[in-house]
């Protein structure tokens, strides 16, 4: 659904006292039209938006529809959400609850999201009520207690020619009970207790996903960081996994070991404060160690940047920005490792093969690609990929959308995508794809490894997906030979958001939330 900018290139016109007429002749086109586009009846984009911007001083973010976007998505799953069932809205009453109210937009967003947070935790209950052995038996003391304190208390009600001795005997057993009762329910409260502490991370994690999102995920401050902490960690010196480790132990006195294996150690790397010590396994790959090294050092060095830049992503808890500091510490390892000019320039010369990418940058497939996806930067910019990043389960771990693109906010995507079908190839899958709204896109995507696996460990494998607007294809490498003459594939966001009534590979039915017009 197209976004719906053309309320806000009206308000501005007439905030700053142009005519229709005036502003059309100003920016090179015809009343009528700019008409159709303040109506949300014609799209705009390229050098007309340009112009549009510059005359009515508006920031070019602001005219690119995308936070609306994702308002009228979060809308339209909400409506797909089978508690919605009966509840009919046409598409286009979406779209202007978000033009002409864009703080509803906002606040039915929020008001999603805490449902969705508290449906996750009523899950993860459920689930643990079936499964845990430990809840089960919990709750089956406390039954057992509840009963004879319940029988005693019946027979005391009830029997009246109850001898003093009985009498006593059964207060006696109550009284019991009752005090064996207090630590088993102390356990079960401070068990769920403990459940919801965990679950406070959910609410956190999307917010912050939310905000990258919002800008882009490409933040000029960071990159600036990354070209002067790369420099702190080169010294003159070729920039390398060994000039780091330098760096680490010199300019803040910590150590780094390659370790086999280490009780409490179930990732690939962890830092201990206390000993100065960055523990790294030795099944992790060279790329790897350099991004955790270089990931370190931003956290070492530059905190107060690394809080400054959180300080814009507007978070409203102290849980979101701790995960914002290390979100952004990442995000300024991956640009040491592959400086913005230099990176995009190569980029630009190899037509974005990641692979080739890869192996001049010392990086793998998934930082790569994730770099690739931040190349944003104002008249510098690389092509605009959407990114998705699924496990072998078909879970979407990670996820950053286009202009056009409809991606799931969670969950599953649609079973067509190839970054399900290249968990079963050696190499790329490669397709063109038409979504519902006519947009039609290059979908390339690769499984990678994400460690060295060895005897005793299962490999992890994930699926990283790439997205680029089929206009562009032919800029990547991965678009020669397409014959676009062929009818692209015929994919949705997932199943329950997809309208394709039609499709033989349906899991679930298109909620039918949305009025046909």
């Amino acid at each position: 659904m197209r976004a719906p900018i053309g309320i806000r290139i009206r308000r501005k016109r007439l905030e700053l006292g142009f005519s229709q007429a005036a502003l059309a002749r100003e920016v090179g086109i015809s009343s009528t039209y700019l008409n159709l586009i303040e109506n949300n009846k014609r799209a705009i984009g390229g050098k007309l938006l340009l112009r549009i911007s510059e005359r009515l001083d508006l920031d070019l973010e602001a005219l690119s529809g995308s936070n609306e976007a994702r308002s009228i998505q979060v809308i339209e799953e909400l409506l797909a959400d089978p508690v919605m069932r009966g509840i009919r809205i046409e598409p286009n009453a979406i779209r202007d609850i978000v033009a002409h109210f864009p703080e509803a937009g906002v606040a039915i967003t929020r008001l999603y999201r805490a449902y969705m947070d508290a449906m996750a935790s009523i899950d993860v209950y459920m689930h643990r009520l079936r499964s845990d052995p430990l809840l089960s038996e919990t709750l089956h003391l406390v039954l057992n207690r509840v009963a004879a304190i319940r029988s005693g208390a019946e027979i005391l009600a009830g029997v009246p020619d109850l001898t003093k001795e009985e009498r006593d005997r059964f207060i006696e057993t109550i009284n019991n009970e009752s005090i064996d009762l207090t630590p088993i329910v102390r356990n079960l409260v401070g068990y769920f207790e403990r459940t919801v502490a965990q679950q406070k991370a959910i609410s956190p994690l999307a917010e912050l996903d939310e905000a990258i999102i919002a800008h882009q995920n490409h933040f000029p401050r960071l990159e600036d960081l990354a070209d002067q902490l790369r420099a702190e960690t080169t010294s003159g010196d070729r920039w390398s996994e060994t000039t780091l480790a330098r760096a680490l132990q010199e300019r803040c006195g910590i150590e780094c070991q390659r370790v086999t294996h280490v009780a409490g150690i179930t990732a690939q790397h962890r830092y201990d404060a206390a000993s100065r010590r960055f523990l790294i396994r030795t099944s992790a790959t060279a790329a790897t160690r350099q991004f955790q090294m270089a990931r370190l050092y931003t956290l070492q060095s530059a905190q107060d940047a690394l809080a400054q830049t959180v300080d814009t992503l507007g978070l409203t808890s102290d849980d979101a920005r701790s995960l914002a500091i290390n979100a952004m510490a990442s995000y300024v390892a991956g640009a040491m490792m592959m400086p913005y000019e230099a990176f995009r320039n190569d980029a630009e010369r190899w037509r974005y093969d990641i692979d080739l990418l890869a192996q001049l940058y010392n990086s793998s497939f998934e930082q790569v690609a994730h770099r690739l996806v931040t190349l944003r930067r104002k008249d510098a910019e690389g092509l605009a990929f959407g990114f998705l990043r699924a496990d072998r389960a078909g879970r979407l771990t990670k996820r950053f959308p286009i202009s056009g693109l409809s991606l799931p906010l969670s969950g599953y995507g649609c079973v067509l995508w190839p970054i399900y079908q290249a968990f079963g190839s050696q190499g790329f899958v490669r397709q063109v794809a038409v979504f519902p709204s006519g947009g039609r896109f290059l979908l390339i995507a690769k499984a990678v490894a994400k460690r060295a696996s060895s005897y005793q460990e299962q490999p992890l494998v994930y699926s990283i997906m790439l997205a680029v607007d089929l206009v562009h294809a032919d800029r990547t490498v991965y678009g020669q030979g397409l014959d676009l003459s062929h009818e692209a594939v015929p994919v949705g966001p997932s199943c329950l958001l997809c309208p394709r009534q039609d499709c033989s590979h349906r899991q679930e039915a298109f909620a039918s939330a949305f009025a046909i017009v």
